[in-house]
């Protein structure tokens, strides 16, 4: 009886110890997968957040590039110190772009990565102010040079019309001027010989006689003087030409007198002015010209009648 007790109590002692280890095996089985499954699960929600924060980090990054380009684009002539800008701006987003460009970028690459556009975005603040103040300064150098264009300009124009007028001073100056008029009816005969008349009748030539006074302004040279006559019916005598007058235009003239002027010395001028048919009576008025300016004139009168 005994010994059946005794069997009996060791089955069921193997029997417990059977039971026992299949529950641990089966606590442990489901302990590992459990901890799997959280590790899966912890896992897949870090690689989501490093994802999540990419696509964050990419569109930052997206906006700050076409910040630069678009500065880049607007500013093609820069000085040295913000082309050296550019270039460090330009390292630091090749820098950035290879991390983004990874698939399986680890945690502390993003979080690099973060810093990176934010000072990435700092110097491109940077720069758009020194940009702007470069700008700025442009905008006053060309406001300067603008106004500095303008009164050179004015000191030209200036200078042109001084000179213009130095030379219209000049031009005036330079001009000869007549004076000591002598005017007088003549009979030249054949022979040679004259004798004053103020008869119409008996007066074939008029002598117009003047001298050019001293003009220091007036180089020597030749010179042309234009003698112009106006007929007591106030027609020009003579066909000589057409001369163009500073102050009256066009003007008819009798005949021109070519004379040989010494500087600043006084020069005689005789000229004779024949008619074969009898003169008009009454006033005869005599201009000369020379260089369009009128530099003097008489005038003298013959007669119908009388001895002389």
């Amino acid at each position: 009886m005994r010994s059946e007790t005794n069997g009996n109590s060791n089955k069921i002692i193997i029997g417990i110890l059977i039971v026992a280890i299949i529950g641990s095996w089966v606590y442990f089985n489901y302990s590992m997968n459990s901890t799997k499954a959280e590790l899966t699960i912890e896992s897949d929600t870090k690689i989501a957040t490093i994802d999540s924060a990419k696509k964050v980090l990419q569109l930052q990054f997206d906006a700050a590039s076409i910040k630069v380009d678009s500065l880049t684009a607007a500013n093609t002539e820069m000085s040295s110190d913000l082309q050296s800008k550019t270039i460090e701006i330009g390292k630091l987003k090749s820098n950035i772009g290879s991390i983004l460009k990874k698939k399986n970028a680890t945690e502390k690459e993003i979080e690099e990565a973060k810093k990176m556009i934010a000072e990435l975005n700092n110097q491109i603040s940077s720069l758009a102010n020194d940009l702007a103040k470069a700008q700025a300064e442009n905008k006053e150098l060309n406001v300067q040079n603008q106004n500095l264009t303008t009164q050179n300009t004015t000191l030209n124009t200036n200078l042109n019309t001084t000179t213009q007028e130095k030379e219209r001073i000049q031009d005036i100056a330079s001009t000869l001027h007549a004076s000591s008029f002598n005017i007088e009816g003549l009979l030249i005969k054949d022979d040679g010989s004259e004798k004053k008349t103020n008869n119409t009748r008996r007066a074939n030539t008029i002598r117009v006689s003047f001298q050019i006074d001293k003009n220091r302004i007036t180089p020597s040279g030749p010179q042309d003087l234009y003698i112009c006559i106006t007929a007591p019916d106030g027609k020009a005598f003579g066909e000589g030409g057409t001369i163009t007058t500073r102050e009256d235009g066009n003007k008819a003239f009798s005949n021109k007198v070519a004379v040989q002027y010494e500087q600043n010395a006084v020069l005689p001028v005789s000229y004779d002015v024949k008619n074969a048919n009898k003169f008009m009576e009454g006033e005869y008025k005599i201009e000369v010209y020379n260089n369009g300016f009128k530099i003097g004139e008489g005038k003298t009168s013959l007669k119908k009648g009388g001895l002389f």
